[in-house]
């Protein structure tokens, strides 16, 4: 496998649709995330991220306009403990819950599945980072329908041990754009993480589908004190 540049994987694809990208910065003193939403459809691109806590939901922009909340107004990031969700749906909450019972990520998520938004059946995608005592450690998630049939749900969980500077991956919902869409394919793509919170910022949003894309949120946390930084934008203001 070789790894890729997340420039490329963005610029290369009109609508990935949600995506998680988890890593080591490149000095290697920080725990890297970012999480995205795009959107085709009025209702979906009616939205902000906006802080929740120690983590953030989705809102909408203008109310007057929301049609349907479900399955586009959730909290993607939730902090439990040493501990940070992202995910794209409200999977999130199921996750911070049960794993507060002392259940596992993947136990967590074996309580659900894809999206019922038949025929695309969204993937749901979700990552887990732990920073605890200096060390750091990463899983990512994917729940999709097999191959778009809604009566298997294949589960896949990646774990990351020792996570090495410089790099990360990266996983969304979509291959590409279509009807139906078609759901994300093999393991999370091994990507380079590089510059500062801001110029890491600035490269996702900038290489998003100008049409498409609606919030990004993206936070790196100092491995050795867990103190953090975030930033968000939306195209929406």
């Amino acid at each position: 496998m070789e790894i890729q540049s997340l420039v490329n994987e963005l610029s290369g694809c009109d609508y990935p649709g949600r995506g998680i990208v988890i890593g080591r910065s490149e000095d290697g003193t920080k725990a890297v995330t970012a999480y995205f939403i795009m959107g085709r459809s009025e209702n979906s691109r009616n939205r902000v991220f906006v802080e929740d806590g120690e983590g953030i939901r989705t809102q909408a922009f203008d109310p007057s306009k929301l049609s349907d909340p479900s399955l586009i107004i959730y909290a993607p990031v939730r902090v439990l403990g040493d501990k940070t969700i992202v995910t794209n749906g409200d999977q999130t909450d199921t996750v911070y819950d049960l794993m507060k019972e002392g259940k596992t990520f993947e136990e967590s998520l074996r309580t659900r599945e894809f999206e019922p938004d038949g025929p695309n059946y969204t993937p749901r995608i979700s990552g887990l980072m732990t920073v605890s005592s200096g060390k750091y450690e990463y899983a990512m998630s994917i729940l999709k329908s097999h191959n778009g049939n809604p009566d298997q749900c294949d589960r896949y969980t990646f774990s990351y041990d020792a996570p090495v500077a410089g790099e990360g991956h990266f996983i969304h919902t979509y291959m590409k754009d279509g009807n139906p869409l078609p759901s994300f394919e093999g393991e999370p793509t091994w990507v380079k993480i590089s510059g500062n919170i801001d110029e890491f910022t600035d490269m996702i949003w900038n290489n998003l589908n100008q049409d498409n894309k609606v919030s990004l949120f993206v936070r790196y946390i100092d491995i050795a004190t867990g103190e953090y930084e975030t930033r968000i934008i939306n195209k929406n203001k």
